[in-house]
């Protein structure tokens, strides 16, 4: 296994990346690129299955993408997942001397995200069995996107990422459509009404669905959003957008209230966190739960701690801490996300906190350091790009005494961790599965200021 979910193998002094394979998987491949040092390419046959697998339990399995790693069983993923990091951690980092503890599994292997976004179109994806099968098929679609490609939707019959109610709304909304022929959109024309469906589940029992459509017709949507309410009565938050613009993206764009509640909550020892339509939250609530207590121990907080947030999102990790600590000082790039943020403080009667939006390298200066001082931890869980060089060199400037570093990429974390031991020595790293049948894979480090 290599970057990405991908296979390597070696031929002719060339390295070559095979998708959609598991190690030792012997089989015919199809060469799809071509680079100076390497090649990617696609198996077309199949000699030989690997001992390494095992049967994926979706019959959409290699076709919508969302689940990469269902052949591989779920120890052996854990281990590759594993492997991942350490390599990262040591070729990328030039890290030593650490401890890699080993990765923290899942406790479900499905049913976990708590968030899932549909698509709808006019022009679903056929299989090459469907095509082959010279049935008329019903066309209209309302699934996922197909890897790389944005207009092909795969019609989902049964996903196995969301809890209940999910597939249920899914299929009575596509049925509903169908029967009422409501305009599904056409992604390459730009046209039609039923845009993309989305449904939040919650582990307090909330849910929230929101209907995004093309056109402001409510004679169309008005009947559709009672249906919903009628069939699913446990719906606390009924939402819908008109969205015109070219893609699915909606931060700029008002959301409706419909029925009920504008927001969910999510719960956390005892914590409550507001997530609106808009708010990030960790698609795995409960890994994300371990995850935040993992981040808090490495951090050793005796509660005298000035704490620092960087990327702090809706709050979560800063109002997860901030009992732990004196203060914490969290920073993000997104306005709304810092209002969420300081909304989840007031509903639970947190008061040690203070949120600040704005580009990081712009907002961590010296004037926020002589107005809450200067951190004696640093928290940071950057996107997967991980953070600016700027960003670095301040850290380096300021001298934290710790640094807790929570990644969503091995790889950029790797090279941040190698920026950073020019002062820091890294103590542990601790591996965390949050999307099983997925090669991706978190990451916490803990630094230390030497002498």
């Amino acid at each position: 296994m290599a970057a990405e979910g991908k296979c390597l193998v070696r031929h002719d002094n060339l390295v070559v990346f095979i998708s959609d394979v598991a190690p030792g998987d012997v089989v015919d491949v199809k060469i799809t690129k071509k680079r100076k040092n390497y090649l990617e390419g696609v198996p077309v046959h199949f000699h030989e299955y690997s001992e390494a697998r095992t049967q994926p339990f979706c019959e959409h399995f290699g076709v919508c993408g969302g689940c990469k790693w269902q052949h591989i069983p779920y120890e052996t993923q854990l281990f590759y997942k594993q492997k991942q990091v350490n390599d990262n951690v040591e070729r990328i980092g030039k890290i030593k001397g650490h401890e890699m503890l080993p990765i923290l599994p899942s406790d479900r292997v499905s049913f976990y995200r708590n968030k899932l976004e549909y698509t709808f179109s006019d022009n679903a994806w056929l299989t090459k069995e469907q095509i082959d099968s010279g049935e008329e098929l019903e066309r209209r679609a309302l699934g996922f996107h197909i890897p790389l490609r944005f207009d092909k939707i795969v019609d989902l019959r049964h996903c196995y990422l969301q809890p209940g109610p999910s597939n249920e709304i899914r299929l009575a909304v596509k049925g509903y459509a169908i029967e009422h022929n409501l305009p599904f959109f056409d992604l390459v024309k730009q046209e039609g009404f039923l845009r993309n469906l989305i449904v939040r589940t919650a582990n307090t029992g909330d849910l929230m669905v929101i209907v995004q459509v093309f056109q402001d017709k409510m004679e169309w949507l008005q009947p559709l959003l009672d249906f919903l309410l009628q069939e699913f009565p446990q719906i606390t938050s009924l939402q819908y957008v008109v969205n015109s613009k070219g893609n699915e993206t909606f931060h700029d764009l008002e959301v409706v209230c419909y029925h009920g509640d504008p927001y969910i909550h999510e719960q956390m020892e005892g914590l409550r966190f507001r997530v609106g339509p808009k708010s990030f939250y960790q698609t795995n609530s409960e890994q994300a739960y371990n995850l935040y207590k993992l981040t808090r121990e490495f951090a050793l907080l005796n509660g005298t701690e000035t704490v620092y947030d960087l990327y702090t999102g809706a709050g979560t990790i800063a109002n997860f801490v901030a009992r732990s600590a004196a203060q914490v000082v969290g920073i993000e790039y997104v306005a709304s996300a810092i209002e969420d943020a300081k909304i989840n403080s007031q509903i639970n009667d947190i008061t040690n906190t203070h949120f600040y939006a704005g580009d990081m390298k712009d907002v961590l200066t010296n004037e926020l350091f002589a107005h809450h001082g200067r951190p004696d931890v640093i928290i940071t869980d950057p996107p997967r790009a991980g953070m600016h060089p700027d960003v670095v060199a301040k850290l380096l400037e300021v001298k934290a005494n710790r640094i807790v570093y929570v990644s969503c990429n091995p790889a950029t974390q790797a090279r941040d961790l190698e920026m950073l031991s020019e002062l820091y020595d890294v103590i542990k790293i601790q591996p965390v599965d949050m999307f099983p049948q997925t090669y991706h894979v978190e990451s916490v480090a803990l630094l230390t200021l030497r002498g």
